[in-house]
Formats: C-alpha cells, sequence, structure tokens
C-alpha cells in the first residue's frame, strides 16, 4: 500500500531535463529529523522522549512553513531501514505515529494544510492503516501547506516500483521507449515540485535513502542542531544559507547572471 499520486502527470520541471525558476523562499522544503535519541540521552532521558520532544518541533517547523509561503514540506518519520533499531523504540514510534495521527489532524486540518504519505505501508499495523487512509481523506480539499510524511519509505523502494507500476500499465515497453518523462508520474512524488532546500539536523551528512531520485539538484543544508532543538529561528538560517546560494543547474555562473530575470529570478532579488 503507498500513499501517492502516480496516476497523475507531473506539471513540475524536471531539474535534468529543463530550469525550474528560482525563488527568495524555496518551494519544496524536505527535512530528515535527526538526532531525537541523542538529545535525550545527553539529558539522561530514555531515546523516546526525544522522539516525544520531537513531534513538538514538527508542529512547529509545519507552522512555521506554512507562515514562510512555502509549498510543500517533507519530512522523513520512519525509513525503510528504521525496522532495524530496538524492537521497544519501534514500537513507541508506531505508537507515536498512531498518535500524532489521532491528535494532529484536526489541527492541520483548521489549518489548511493538506496531508499525504508516501513508502509501503503495507507492513504498518492496519488501524495504522485506516488512521492514514482517514487523515489523508480528510485534508484532501486543503489548499495551504502541502504536508508530505515518509513512512517505511527508502529511495531505491521509490524508484523500483515507480519502474514496476510502469511496465505493468505499458507491458511489451521496450528498453529504448523508457523516458524520465515515461517513469516520473509513478514516482511516489509526482504531485510536487523536486526539493528546493533539503535539511539534516543531526550533525550526519549523508540523505540515507531519502528521495534519491528527487534531490539530483537539490541544495543540501546539514546542522549539528539535534531535531528537538530545531526550531523557527533555525529553519530561518537554513533559509538564509538557501538564499546565498548559486542555483546553476548545470550552466555556468556567467549564464545565470545574464539569465532573464523574469524566468529565472535571483535568491536576492525575491529575499
Amino acid at each position: 500500500m503507498t500513499q501517492s499520486s502516480s496516476s497523475s502527470q507531473s506539471n513540475h520541471i524536471s531539474s535534468t531535463q529543463g530550469v525550474p525558476a528560482v525563488a527568495g523562499i524555496p518551494k519544496h522544503v524536505a527535512i530528515i529529523m535527526d538526532g531525537n535519541g541523542r538529545w535525550a540521552t545527553k539529558r539522561f532521558l530514555p531515546r523516546v522522549a526525544g522522539h516525544s520532544q520531537g513531534l513538538d518541533t514538527v508542529r512547529d517547523i509545519v507552522k512555521a512553513c506554512g507562515d514562510l509561503g512555502v509549498e510543500h514540506l517533507t519530512l522523513f518519520a520512519f525509513s525503510s531501514e528504521n525496522w532495524r533499531r530496538p524492537a521497544e523504540e519501534v514500537g513507541f514510534l508506531m505508537k507515536l505515529f498512531l498518535t500524532a495521527l489521532e491528535k494532529e489532524i484536526s489541527r492541520l486540518h483548521r489549518n489548511n494544510v493538506r496531508l499525504r504519505l508516501i513508502g509501503d505501508l503495507s507492513r504498518f499495523d492496519p488501524v495504522i492503516q485506516e488512521r492514514v487512509s482517514t487523515a489523508v481523506g480528510q485534508t484532501s480539499n486543503n489548499t495551504g501547506l502541502n504536508l508530505t510524511i515518509a513512512a517505511n519509505y527508502g529511495g531505491r523502494w521509490d524508484i523500483l516500483q515507480a519502474m514496476r507500476s510502469c511496465l505493468k500499465q505499458h507491458p511489451g515497453l521496450s528498453p529504448d521507449e523508457l523516458s524520465e518523462e515515461l517513469l516520473t508520474p509513478y514516482l511516489s512524488m509526482s504531485y510536487a515540485p523536486e526539493p528546493d532546500l533539503f535539511i539534516r539536523t543531526g550533525g550526519e551528512q549523508r540523505i540515507s535513502n531519502f528521495l534519491l531520485w528527487q534531490l539530483a539538484y537539490t541544495e543540501l543544508y546539514f546542522t549539528d542542531v539535534l531535531w528537538p532543538d530545531f526550531d523557527a529561528k533555525e529553519l530561518a538560517k537554513s533559509f538564509a544559507w538557501y538564499r546565498d546560494r548559486e542555483r546553476r543547474f548545470g550552466r555556468t555562473s556567467a549564464q545565470v547572471s545574464s539569465s532573464d530575470p523574469a524566468a529565472n529570478p535571483s535568491h536576492k532579488a525575491n529575499s
């Protein structure tokens, strides 16, 4: 079971096929929320306390992104590799996930946030799957921030499932007929533009099998701040760093400088 919009063709520009428009505020922010366990350990608390505190941070960052005009926020909540963690911690994360779906969905709905989930949800308890379906349906007509939660998600899984779905829909497809345009609608996030800004908290500097296809030309921001301490001020720092980046998409600096501002607005022009 997956929650995606692979049945509809994306209208967003691929960064490898064209030059997406750039603005001072990233249109799509993707975050790996790392450091919950270490935050708790530093305070002589059980690791699960860090996950509870991290949920409060999620609430604050969702609000901050909505206030700043971000259109899409994607959060890596649980990777396909996180099942390797201690059973007690995984069990707590599942309970926390269920609690969040129960308690937060009304808040999201009141704030016009649209919720989606991507990943293979078939491994989750049927109760969680049912709550996911209800939450997604309840917010499906909202027009504000698009909040995507990646749960039991992996970038390699995403590409593989897209390929399988594509081949099922196009039996007899020859290798020469396969293209990025043909495959893209089957990816989990075909409904969203590619992330402009990727943030990873907690000091690690890797993308950990997250959105491998979609992060091709994303600006990568790493911070030592642990996720429970990542607040609106830290988010603003990442946005300031992003505005100073020159997004070339394969071009030279001279080409970027001479490009039509209307077609490719610079960060400074939009900050």
